[in-house]
């Protein structure tokens, strides 16, 4: 019987990625050094990739080819990501975490954690997750600006 495997689940090699989404095996490795995406790194050492991981590597050949964007604009992009306000991190913590403290990088490249997120698996973490999808970035930002969007009514 087929189970269906969830979509976070690491099962491509890096090979298999490289060939689905027509790129080198060197430049899914920039990828990775430059924190655009987290794939897993099995006990050998090999990196698995997720249906999850794919299609964030979608959207940023997407953003690449399409769009334009330099990998270093997409890394910016990331590093903006407000991650404090989406995992509620204490005020405490926050002032000690290089990702609200600096611009070296999406939150989930930062080497030492504050203490709200040591224990935090990055590649499971929200907002790495929420981040993978096309649009999701800015749409996310809305969300954090305005969460009660009320409705206006026209006084005609």
């Amino acid at each position: 019987m087929f189970h269906e495997q969830p979509h976070s689940t690491p099962l491509f090699t890096i090979g298999t990625v490289a060939r689905l989404l027509g790129v080198s095996v060197h430049t899914l490795r920039m990828y990775e050094r430059k924190g655009l995406v987290l794939p897993m790194h099995a006990e050998s050492g090999h990196r698995l990739y997720s249906q999850h991981d794919l299609d964030r590597l979608k959207c940023i050949r997407s953003a690449i080819n399409v769009d334009k964007i330099s990998i270093e604009g997409i890394r910016r992009v990331f590093t903006l990501i407000p991650c404090w306000a989406i995992v509620n991190c204490p005020a405490g913590d926050r002032d000690a975490c290089p990702a609200y403290t600096g611009h070296c990088g999406p939150c989930w490249t930062a080497g030492e954690k504050g203490n709200f997120c040591r224990e935090r698996q990055c590649r499971e973490c929200e907002v790495y997750v929420k981040f993978a999808e096309c649009g999701s970035v800015k749409d996310k930002v809305k969300e954090l600006l305005n969460p009660h969007p009320t409705s206006q009514k026209s006084s005609i």
